[in-house]
Protein backbone atom coordinates (compact mmCIF):
# COMPACT_ATOMS: atom_id res chain seq x y z
CA UNK A 1 0.00 0.00 0.00
CA UNK A 2 3.10 2.21 1.23
CA UNK A 3 4.08 2.00 -2.64
CA UNK A 4 1.37 3.05 -4.17
CA UNK A 5 0.04 6.26 -2.15
CA UNK A 6 3.59 7.86 -1.84
CA UNK A 7 4.14 8.07 -5.93
CA UNK A 8 -0.19 9.15 -6.07
CA UNK A 9 0.99 11.67 -3.24
CA UNK A 10 4.01 12.73 -4.80
CA UNK A 11 2.25 13.30 -8.46
CA UNK A 12 -0.85 15.15 -6.42
CA UNK A 13 1.65 17.82 -5.62
CA UNK A 14 3.28 18.07 -8.97
CA UNK A 15 -0.28 17.99 -10.65
CA UNK A 16 -1.43 21.06 -8.24
CA UNK A 17 1.73 22.71 -8.31
CA UNK A 18 1.72 23.17 -12.38
CA UNK A 19 -2.24 24.40 -12.29
CA UNK A 20 -2.41 27.74 -13.25
CA UNK A 21 -3.74 30.14 -10.87
CA UNK A 22 -6.60 32.07 -11.85
CA UNK A 23 -7.62 34.23 -8.62
CA UNK A 24 -7.13 37.53 -8.82
CA UNK A 25 -6.84 39.02 -5.59
CA UNK A 26 -6.45 42.97 -6.66
CA UNK A 27 -8.72 45.25 -4.98
CA UNK A 28 -10.39 48.52 -6.48
CA UNK A 29 -9.05 51.60 -4.77
CA UNK A 30 -11.40 54.26 -3.49
CA UNK A 31 -8.71 56.52 -3.06
CA UNK A 32 -8.84 60.16 -3.85
CA UNK A 33 -6.45 62.46 -4.29
CA UNK A 34 -6.62 65.45 -1.39
CA UNK A 35 -8.05 69.11 -2.46
CA UNK A 36 -4.46 70.94 -1.98
CA UNK A 37 -3.27 67.93 -4.73
CA UNK A 38 -5.53 68.73 -6.90
CA UNK A 39 -5.67 72.26 -6.61
CA UNK A 40 -1.60 71.95 -6.87
CA UNK A 41 -1.94 70.01 -10.07
CA UNK A 42 -4.47 72.40 -11.83
CA UNK A 43 -2.23 75.40 -11.37
CA UNK A 44 0.15 73.06 -13.28
CA UNK A 45 -1.93 72.60 -16.07
CA UNK A 46 -3.10 76.32 -15.97
CA UNK A 47 0.52 77.33 -16.16
CA UNK A 48 1.19 75.04 -19.28
CA UNK A 49 -1.58 75.87 -20.87
CA UNK A 50 -3.18 72.40 -20.72
CA UNK A 51 -6.68 71.91 -20.89
CA UNK A 52 -8.08 68.41 -19.41
CA UNK A 53 -11.03 66.79 -17.48
CA UNK A 54 -11.06 65.88 -13.62
CA UNK A 55 -11.38 62.49 -12.84
CA UNK A 56 -13.19 61.81 -9.55
CA UNK A 57 -10.45 60.59 -8.32
CA UNK A 58 -8.26 63.69 -8.63
CA UNK A 59 -6.28 63.10 -11.72
CA UNK A 60 -6.94 65.35 -14.92
CA UNK A 61 -7.02 63.50 -18.50
CA UNK A 62 -7.76 64.33 -22.21
CA UNK A 63 -8.70 61.53 -24.28
CA UNK A 64 -6.92 61.94 -27.60
CA UNK A 65 -9.02 58.90 -28.63
CA UNK A 66 -11.57 56.42 -27.23
CA UNK A 67 -10.38 53.40 -29.15
CA UNK A 68 -13.11 50.58 -29.71
CA UNK A 69 -13.43 47.25 -28.98
CA UNK A 70 -12.51 45.07 -25.83
CA UNK A 71 -12.50 47.15 -22.66
CA UNK A 72 -11.11 46.44 -18.89
CA UNK A 73 -13.22 44.44 -17.06
CA UNK A 74 -11.06 44.43 -13.87
CA UNK A 75 -8.42 44.65 -12.68
CA UNK A 76 -7.06 41.84 -13.37
CA UNK A 77 -7.46 42.53 -17.07
CA UNK A 78 -3.89 41.93 -19.07
CA UNK A 79 -3.30 45.16 -20.71
CA UNK A 80 -0.57 45.93 -23.58
CA UNK A 81 0.62 49.60 -23.90
CA UNK A 82 2.80 52.21 -25.60
CA UNK A 83 3.84 55.00 -23.04
CA UNK A 84 6.03 57.76 -21.94
CA UNK A 85 5.85 58.94 -18.75
CA UNK A 86 7.31 62.73 -17.66
CA UNK A 87 7.70 65.07 -15.57
CA UNK A 88 6.05 68.66 -16.07
CA UNK A 89 8.92 70.27 -16.78
CA UNK A 90 9.52 67.59 -19.84
CA UNK A 91 11.90 64.89 -18.40
CA UNK A 92 11.09 61.70 -19.48
CA UNK A 93 11.75 58.90 -17.21
CA UNK A 94 9.70 55.95 -18.30
CA UNK A 95 8.42 55.00 -21.62
CA UNK A 96 8.10 51.64 -23.64
CA UNK A 97 10.70 50.65 -26.16
CA UNK A 98 9.34 51.34 -29.79
CA UNK A 99 8.08 48.42 -31.06
CA UNK A 100 8.73 46.90 -27.35
CA UNK A 101 4.53 47.65 -26.42
CA UNK A 102 4.55 47.20 -22.01
CA UNK A 103 2.51 44.15 -20.91
CA UNK A 104 1.04 44.19 -17.66
CA UNK A 105 -2.10 43.16 -15.17
CA UNK A 106 -4.04 46.64 -14.21
CA UNK A 107 -3.69 45.77 -11.09
CA UNK A 108 0.57 46.06 -10.59
CA UNK A 109 -0.07 49.85 -11.90
CA UNK A 110 -0.28 53.09 -9.87
CA UNK A 111 -3.49 54.42 -9.09
CA UNK A 112 -3.74 56.86 -11.45
CA UNK A 113 -3.42 54.21 -14.20
CA UNK A 114 -5.86 52.05 -12.56
CA UNK A 115 -8.28 54.66 -12.98
CA UNK A 116 -7.65 56.06 -15.99
CA UNK A 117 -7.33 52.86 -18.59
CA UNK A 118 -10.47 51.84 -17.93
CA UNK A 119 -11.95 55.19 -20.04
CA UNK A 120 -10.47 53.34 -23.28
CA UNK A 121 -11.03 51.02 -25.39
CA UNK A 122 -8.30 48.94 -27.49
CA UNK A 123 -6.45 51.63 -29.71
CA UNK A 124 -7.59 54.13 -27.18
CA UNK A 125 -4.71 56.84 -26.19
CA UNK A 126 -4.81 59.38 -23.40
CA UNK A 127 -2.72 62.35 -21.85
CA UNK A 128 -2.70 61.81 -18.18
CA UNK A 129 -2.08 64.04 -15.17
CA UNK A 130 -1.41 62.52 -12.23
CA UNK A 131 -0.84 63.76 -8.49
CA UNK A 132 1.34 62.54 -6.24
CA UNK A 133 -1.18 60.48 -3.67
CA UNK A 134 -2.53 58.65 -7.40
CA UNK A 135 0.92 57.96 -8.14
CA UNK A 136 4.32 57.84 -6.13
CA UNK A 137 3.49 59.96 -3.34
CA UNK A 138 5.94 61.65 -0.64
CA UNK A 139 8.68 59.05 -1.41
CA UNK A 140 11.59 60.00 -4.37
CA UNK A 141 11.32 57.38 -6.70
CA UNK A 142 14.94 56.11 -8.80
CA UNK A 143 13.23 55.54 -12.76
CA UNK A 144 16.59 54.76 -14.54
CA UNK A 145 19.40 57.26 -14.69
CA UNK A 146 16.07 59.79 -13.38
CA UNK A 147 15.48 60.50 -10.07
CA UNK A 148 11.25 61.55 -9.70
CA UNK A 149 10.91 63.74 -6.67
CA UNK A 150 8.49 63.00 -3.97
CA UNK A 151 5.59 64.76 -4.31
CA UNK A 152 5.62 65.00 -8.47
CA UNK A 153 3.03 65.59 -10.29
CA UNK A 154 3.49 63.17 -13.41
CA UNK A 155 2.39 63.14 -16.98
CA UNK A 156 1.68 60.21 -19.32
CA UNK A 157 0.98 59.44 -22.84
CA UNK A 158 -0.82 56.07 -23.16
CA UNK A 159 -2.00 54.19 -25.93
CA UNK A 160 -3.88 50.63 -25.46
CA UNK A 161 -2.27 48.04 -27.82
CA UNK A 162 -4.55 45.48 -26.81
CA UNK A 163 -6.60 44.24 -23.40
CA UNK A 164 -7.14 40.41 -22.60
Amino acid sequence: MKNIVFPILLLTIIFTGCLKNDKCSYNDSSLVAPPTEISNLKDSLTAHGITATLHPSGFYYNIVNPGSGASVSNLCTNITVDYKGSLFNGTVFDSSVVNNPANFQLGTVIVGWQKAIPLLKVGGEIDLYIPPSLAYGNRTQQAGSVVIPAGSNLVFHVHVIDIQ
